[in-house]
């Protein structure tokens, strides 16, 4: 599909309309450069010249994302395919492929470092705020299925020897999946402790905790 046309007519409106009608979209999704104001000549006929326009169809968030991932990748010179898809605001990018273990890193940490890159680059200099999803063959899920497992174990274990447990250093994403599953436990509470990128979750058990400080 053309992303960029050239029409001419009669004026500049009809040269725009015709551009508009082939990339088949509106005028809000796109840019216009007049090439040409055009000349009505003497009487419409001696010396008439028809406009000329350039209408070019901007880049969605999906675009830029898909651009940008693109140059990272290749940079990082991983052979991985990817889709990208915009909806409700949110561009999800979903990403496969024999070097795909490299994307995610050690505990997602590179997944998580290109999806942070990712909505800065695509926001920068833009009204409207998108947010990006990168995952790398459904990971987040099974990740989010990993921590949910790992939650509920080991409040039963604080439920069991009333001691606290610390778990290992992890990113907000993944600290917010660990609060959110034992948050309606009453029989333990989480908080976390120390500072990025070491801050870590802390499942203790009612009578042994007095924070409440979440993230």
């Amino acid at each position: 599909m053309a992303t960029i046309v050239e029409k001419y007519g009669k004026n500049i409106e009809e040269a725009i309309s015709l551009a508009l009608e082939e990339l088949n979209t509106d005028r809000s999704c796109v840019d216009i450069e007049v090439l040409d104001e055009g000349n009505k000549g003497i009487f419409g006929i001696i010396g008439a010249k028809n406009a000329r326009v350039r209408v070019t169809l901007k880049k969605t968030a999906a675009d830029r994302t898909g651009m940008f991932l693109e140059e990272i990748f290749d940079k990082m010179n991983v052979d991985v395919q990817m889709t990208v898809e915009e909806e409700d605001n949110i561009v999800y990018v979903m990403v496969e492929g024999k070097d795909s273990g490299i994307i995610i890193g050690r505990r997602g940490e590179t997944l998580d470092a290109i999806q942070y890159l990712s909505c800065l680059a695509i926001n920068n200099g833009t009204e409207e705020y998108k947010k990006v999803v990168v995952d790398v063959e459904n990971y987040r899920k099974k990740r989010e299925n990993t921590l949910i497992k790992l939650s509920n174990r080991l409040a039963d274990r604080v439920m069991k020897t009333k001691k606290n447990i610390t778990l290992e250093p992890m990113s907000p994403y993944e600290r917010r999946i660990i609060h959110a599953t034992l948050q309606n436990n009453k029989y333990v509470r989480t908080y976390s402790v120390g500072d990025e990128p070491n801050r870590k979750v802390v499942i203790a058990h009612q009578s042994n905790s007095n924070y409440r400080i979440r993230g």
